[in-house]
């Protein structure tokens, strides 16, 4: 059958295949694949869809885009990696360091630098195409990345109980909530914890009278969830500032290291739940400059950067249904539903303290991945090069984001760059990491372990 003909070239990780798994969900009919398409969706849903409400892009080309972009994705990779690909988190500190409360005529610069750091993860593709994995990951260590991700959590930490301020109480339901779900929920339940502290805190938020259904009400059923003027292309009709897309490109671009680090563990982590190694076929070269595509094609029409994401490897471990197929078909639900302006508003008018709420956990889960990636690495802290190389990065990261001026001013001709220190960690980091003495190979492991817990970066 061609899902097996598909699969069957791929290099299993422990010689066979993975017990009571299904390789080709066109063995369990029609509406069962179905079904589990719609479990993917809302695994990825409660996550992909809070990056636009924080962020103030488009709720529905976010959905739209999530759809395409993972089946580009699928495209790239052959049709053999059964990921999904998802708002990412991790450039959450761009959006805000360029468009701080969401102005809808700043966000096409934040894109744009964005769509600059997808161009990144081509670059990595070919890099790992020409000269493999190990001697290219020397440069992006553990004790660069670990911080990185730290400072990213960190930063935005402030905004989060900012939104909370409005209604604590209804924070703390979203809070306890996810804790709830996620330490004793069990099947599906455990699986989207994030959506669930969604729902419960703003039906909460219902029953106090904070949400406003005006929008809802008034919002068409079905309309195109691209708006022009909030993409990228859009710039060239307003006339682009050049000072403010340079610095947009050079605050967010090093952001990339972060989520292709990020790429990389959750191909690792498919590749364990399903035992194939996708690492060897159809390669890294392949994932990521699929992912990096999808993340290009997103960013220029108005929506977040895409990534691989864990809860939907959380779902396959589940179920232990691998085809790919399965997780094509939650990718068009999503392309649907982005046709519904009037679903669209229903997000919009989420109360600001659910949004705190979840973010409380969600951003102190990016600071707690980037803690665990220095554990699970074994980053040595009593070597010096690794004391300073974390030190210098964290004390600039955040040092900078809290300062009086928030960046560091660049003059450059008639106009201005500002640097955020999230950019200038990121790259003090990298080049103390090349030019210190005692820089170690880099070994890409050939397995992992099972991420059935994942959160997206």
């Amino acid at each position: 059958m061609e899902a097996k003909a598909q699969l069957s070239d791929v290099p299993t990780m422990g010689g066979e295949d993975a017990p009571d798994a299904v390789y080709d969900a066109r063995t369990l009919g029609i509406p069962k694949m179905v079904v589990f398409g719609f479990q993917h969706m809302f695994a990825m849903f409660g996550a992909t869809i809070l990056v636009p409400i924080l962020t103030g892009l488009s709720v529905s080309a976010t959905l739209l885009f999530a759809g395409l972009g993972t089946l580009l994705f699928h495209l790239v990779s052959k049709g053999r990696v059964p990921a999904f690909l998802g708002s990412s988190f991790a450039f959450l500190a761009g959006y805000f360091a360029i468009a701080p409360n969401g102005e809808t005529e700043l966000l096409p610069y934040a894109c744009l630098g964005v769509a600059c750091a997808g161009a990144l993860y081509l670059l990595l593709s070919l890099l790992f195409k020409v000269f493999g994995a190990n001697r290219v990951m020397r440069f992006f260590p553990p004790v660069v990345t670990g911080p990185i991700v730290i400072a990213i959590g960190l930063i935005l930490a402030p905004s989060a109980v900012n939104n909370c301020s409005s209604n604590w109480l209804v924070a703390i339901i979203a809070i306890g909530t996810i804790i709830v779900c996620n330490i004793w929920g069990k099947g599906m339940i455990k699986i989207i914890p994030i959506l669930m502290g969604v729902i419960v805190s703003y039906f909460a938020s219902v029953l106090l009278g904070e949400v406003d259904f005006s929008g809802v009400a008034s919002a068409a059923w079905i309309g195109l969830p691209i708006d022009w003027d909030r993409t990228v292309f859009g710039l060239a009709s307003i006339g682009m500032d050049t000072g403010l897309a340079i610095t947009a490109i050079i605050t967010i671009m090093p952001i990339a290291l972060a989520s292709m680090i990020e790429h990389i563990g959750d191909i690792s982590a498919i590749s364990s739940t399903t035992n194939r190694n996708f690492i060897a076929s159809p390669g890294l070269h392949r994932t990521l400059l699929g992912d990096g595509l999808a993340t290009i094609l997103a960013s220029l029409f108005g929506a977040p950067a895409n990534t691989t994401y864990g809860e939907n490897t959380g779902v396959l471990a589940l179920t232990k249904v691998f085809d790919p197929r399965v997780v094509r078909l939650a990718a068009c639900f999503a392309v649907v539903f982005s046709f519904c302006p009037k679903f669209a508003a229903l997000i919009g008018s989420m109360p600001s303290s659910v949004v705190g709420g979840v973010s409380i956990i969600l951003y102190g889960m990016i600071a707690g991945v980037g803690v665990r990636n220095l554990i699970e690495n074994q980053v040595d802290f009593e070597q010096g090069r690794n004391v300073i190389i974390a030190a210098v990065v964290l004390g600039l990261a955040i040092g900078i984001a809290y300062s009086t001026a928030g960046a560091i001013v660049i003059p450059v001709g008639d106009t201005t760059v500002s640097l955020t220190g999230l950019a200038v960690g990121s790259l003090a980091g990298i080049l103390l990491n090349a030019f210190l003495p005692g820089m170690q190979n880099y070994k890409v492991e050939k397995t992992a372990p099972n991420s059935s817990e994942g959160w997206p970066l």
